[in-house]
């Protein structure tokens, strides 16, 4: 490593922590790396300096290739009801994750201050070594941990090595997990008398439009038997002191400090309004200030009534919510906040107000970024416990790691607003294990000790079991993963009188890709590996989504639904998941892998946005080849009514049924329910041209309109940016989406172009990705295939200010160009 390059970085830092009481720096730049093992690389004197140089976050798998071979697995999906092993093709996404990687950078530290590490996770069974000696293992890669580096600190002043170790097994995971330093490590350098990490606890008792009361505790370590002062500063959502408390105690037997506040007329947070507090304690020991500590927090209530449901602030509503994956598309595991927040901005628009953090504990800048933005959250930690899922799973660690890695978790989050639920584990297999109500109710019962202000669910798939066993029952919300024709079964039998759905739907499909004849079924399988965007395709074991609206819509009971999933994710291609490489990346998605929405997005967004109009047309109308062939038209709309033209010629109006129109159809109509959500005319013979749909109110009267044509030759590329400024903090993003259209702007969809990228100035060409589950082309390189007529380019900052010139260029096409300012 080249130490003269980083004894100049570090000392440029180390104003920063000898400023003050407290200070925080990410390790972020100047990693050295290598793949492969190396048992003297955590020796302090190793020389590293023919590895690679690497900033943190870094998945070193994301950059492929891709190959069948690599974590080929050869099992049977238990909770799919899979009676007989098979070879799971693309399981974890067939990018090359398992083995043994090694990550080394030096940090200066003053001597005389307590120093920290704090990684936010790393995947997977870290191993961490301060100037060549072991100072902490940490097994679990999803989870956020942290040690006491003081005593590993040279004394004189010297760079500190800080090595890492990693290894990922084969088979230790259902899904694409990642893989490295894929979160980020922080350095905090506090007094001896300090807030240790996650080191407050509060609570809002009271919550109502007059006052709320506010209860902080706060942990002070280095301190005991003397008398500690704390002023705790509350500071409104406006940066106005709201309230104060000037208190001295005597620290004894690690008791937490207990700070009492009042706030009148509170701001408070929910998902349409996410105001935020911020409670700042400094801490003294007589006239001596040792650390200042921020809690930020929200002002919410959150209640569950029997029968009728779950209630924030007071007020009845439902979870419309997502379950996510951790990784973000192209980019791979690896955090980025911008990637977070360009996720969590097209779920608002459709509506989503919630989170489900499948199935392991989140990365903080999601769930800071929750807060922020409004989303309702539950964390969730395990896809297993004591019986396995995955060969090499967490399974072996759960009795020795489960209780450490839960109070990590919560004691990490349980500040968060946006936090509402806590969920104990995913389609554990102990659910129906004679004993799996104990193991559930110990869960159980170290979230209550460490927050009892939060309910409990776990996320259920084996009804039977859980009904009959007692596992259900001891739940504080029994959560149902799909079963939807079982809800009301589990409402009658358990005693809450609630039911969640912590997982709904899988529906299927494919953007811009349609299969006739158009039918409602399950598993359907074609050569092409694709799935129907009519929405209609589902696997065995779950649903369309019309039948999860319904659930919500008719029954109180019902407290909402988390689908699975937000966005297309590596690893899981079902159906196309048993010996079908080259898919390896899930059709789940109601948004692409290349954040790019499907049509399901806009169903979606019909019922759950209620700020704005929805009016979606589906399929295109370019289909060379199907002149007169049927070709049903579907409309997503928040409008009752609407009437569809071809060229010209009305085909009627359609309205969406009632509950009970519907329910009288079925059996008369297969499509019965789906006529209570959506617009549909079967019958429908294509003819090139124009489709319009006009949209009419609850009056009657038109209201918008919509027109789509039919394509002609490719003619150009048409380039959109996301944002037009970035921050020149050499980590924000612009996602750029690149349409093959003609002439006159219309998508082409069946173009499958090739698409090159230069990227200028002050920023750098990052990945690519076109949202088809079989493509096997490489992210990371400047260049991607269109997938139908579309495709999604990612640009990052630099850290100075300017212009990044970005051109998109295609053989027998016009060039797209843009530029995006670059500010300081």
């Amino acid at each position: 490593m080249n130490k003269k390059l980083l004894t100049s970085l570090c000392c440029l830092l180390f104003p920063l922590l000898v400023m003050g009481q407290r200070a925080e720096i990410f390790l972020d730049k100047n990693w050295k790396f290598l793949k492969g093992d190396m048992p003297d690389a955590s020796q302090a004197d190793f020389d590293d300096t023919k590895w690679e140089t690497v900033n943190v976050p870094h998945d070193w798998a994301i950059f492929g290739p891709f190959d069948r071979s690599n974590d080929l697995q050869h099992v049977a999906v238990m909770q799919n009801f899979e009676k007989q092993a098979s070879v799971k093709t693309g399981r974890t996404g067939g990018l090359p994750y398992v083995g043994v990687g090694w990550y080394r950078t030096t940090f200066q530290a003053p001597t005389d201050k307590q120093v920290t590490l704090i990684f936010d996770g790393a995947m997977s069974e870290a191993r961490i070594y301060v100037n060549g000696q072991e100072a902490c293992f940490w097994p679990f890669g999803y989870n956020s941990f942290h040690f006491d580096a003081t005593p590993y600190i040279y004394k004189d002043g010297q760079l500190n090595t800080l090595s890492v170790r990693l290894e990922n097994k084969p088979q230790s995971s259902r899904w694409y997990p990642g893989a490295g330093l894929y979160r980020n490590v922080r350095l905090v350098t506090t007094e001896q008398v300090h807030v240790p990490v996650w080191g407050t606890q509060l609570t809002t008792p009271h919550v109502a439009d007059d006052y709320a009361s506010v209860r902080l505790l706060t942990t002070v370590v280095g301190a005991e038997n003397r008398e500690v002062r704390i002023v705790t500063n509350i500071i409104s959502p406006e940066g106005n002191v709201v309230a104060a408390k000037d208190n001295i105690r005597k620290i004894n037997h690690g008791q937490p400090f207990e700070q009492n506040f009042l706030i009148d007329a509170p701001s408070l947070w929910s998902p349409e309004t996410p105001h935020l507090y911020k409670a700042i304690s400094k801490i003294y020991v007589g006239d001596k200030q040792t650390d200042e500590y921020t809690t930020r927090f929200g002002i919410r209530s959150i209640e569950i009534v029997a029968d009728k449901g779950f209630f924030l602030n007071g007020k009845h509503r439902k979870f419309q919510g997502v379950c996510n994956h951790h990784d973000l598309g192209p980019l791979g595991a690896a955090i980025n906040t911008a990637a977070l927040r360009r996720q969590l901005t097209l779920l608002k628009d459709m509506g989503c107000d919630a989170i489900r953090t499948a199935h392991n504990m989140p990365a903080p800048e999601l769930i800071e970024l929750c807060d922020e933005m409004g989303f309702m959250v539950m964390v969730e930690p395990f896809d297993e416990w004591d019986i396995a899922k995955c060969e090499n799973g967490y399974h072996r660690y759960f009795n020795e790691w489960v209780e450490r890695d839960m109070v990590n978790m919560l004691r990490h989050y349980r500040n968060n607003a946006s936090v509402v639920m806590w969920s104990i584990g995913n389609e554990v297999p102990t659910q129906c294990s004679p004993e799996g109500y104990k193991v559930a109710s110990f869960l159980q019962d170290i979230c209550h000790r460490e927050d009892p202000t939060r309910p409990v669910t776990c996320g259920m798939d084996q009804v039977s079991c859980v009904l009959a066993n007692g596992f259900a029952a001891m739940i504080d919300v029994p959560g149902f993963n799909y079963r939807a024709h079982r809800y009301m079964e589990a409402y009658q039998k358990l005693p809450q009188n609630i039911v969640l759905g912590s997982e709904t739907s899988s529906t299927v499909s494919s953007r811009g890709v349609y299969k006739f004849p158009v039918l409602k079924r399950a598993d359907a399988k074609y050569d092409d590996h694709q799935s129907s965007g009519y929405d209609l395709e589902y696997c065995s074991w779950s649903n369309v989504p019309d039948k999860d609206f319904a659930l919500a819509d008719d029954y109180a009971w019902t407290i909402g639904q988390f689908v699975w999933t937000g966005f297309d994710y590596l690893g899981e291609p079902s159906p196309y998941d048993t010996d079908a490489w080259p898919s390896h990346s899930s059709l789940f998605g109601i948004i692409d892998l290349a954040s790019i929405p499907k049509d399901r997005y806009y169903l979606y967004r019909s019922l759950w946005n209620k700020k704005a109009n929805t009016l979606h047309i589906l399929p295109h109308w370019t289909w060379p080849g199907r002149e007169g062939e049927n070709t049903p038209v579907f409309v997503y709309t928040n409008y009752p009514s609407a009437e569809l033209f071809v060229n010209g010629k009305s085909y009627g109006k359609q309205r969406k049924l009632t509950s009970e129109e519907s329910r009288a159809l079925v059996g008369k109509d297969s499509l019965a329910l789906q006529r209570r959500y959506r617009l549909i005319w079967m019958d429908v013979p294509y003819e090139p041209g124009e489709i319009k749909v006009v949209a009419y109110d609850a009056s009657g009267a038109p209201s918008e309109e919509k027109i789509i044509r039919t394509a002609g030759k490719p003619h150009h590329l048409e380039v959109v940016t996301d944002r037009a400024q970035l921050s020149a903090d050499g980590k924000d993003l612009a996602y750029i989406t690149v349409r093959v259209v003609d002439k006159d702007g219309n998508l082409c969809p069946a173009a499958n172009h090739k698409v090159s990228f230069t990227v200028k100035g002050t920023g750098k060409y990052r990945a690519a990705a076109n949202g088809d589950p079989t493509s096997l082309d490489l992210f990371h390189l400047p260049q991607m295939p269109a997938f139908s007529g579309q495709l999604t380019a990612i640009v990052q900052s630099n850290e100075q200010a300017g212009e990044i010139v970005f051109e998109a260029k295609a053989k027998g096409l016009k060039a797209g160009k843009l530029i995006i300012s670059v500010l300081e």
